[in-house]
């Protein structure tokens, strides 16, 4: 296989050894917060003993208004509380409910 080099001439290129510009452009990639809010919906909707869904709810929606204004920071920070509320939210609500079932089914809420 021949491997062959040709000079051509650039059109408005200088042809003497001129530095060569360089133009450096920075892209910042979009982070993602992740707000919980269908978590948190799902938590107000389903399992919101001791209002800690709709507590979730709320600061989910806190953290989506802060990801729209640009404050990653406070996003994050509203979304990590959400996150924690809604774990709280999920097992409290499965413990309360797995009591009142096994409370109902073995006869210890009925009236006599």
């Amino acid at each position: 296989m021949i491997k062959e080099e040709h000079d051509l001439p650039v059109i408005g290129a200088s042809q003497g050894p001129a530095p060569m510009a360089t133009t450096v452009i920075n892209i910042q990639t979009e982070t993602s917060v992740p707000d919980h809010i269908v978590w948190s919906l799902f938590n107000t909707i389903f399992m919101n003993w001791c209002c800690l869904g709709f507590v979730a709810f709320a600061y989910s929606v806190k953290s989506r208004d802060r990801k729209m204004v640009g404050d990653l920071i406070g996003a994050r920070t509203y979304a990590a509380t959400a996150k924690c509320l809604n774990i709280w939210a999920l097992v409290l609500g499965i413990i309360l409910t797995l009591i009142f079932i096994i409370l109902f089914f073995t006869g210890a809420l009925a009236q006599h």
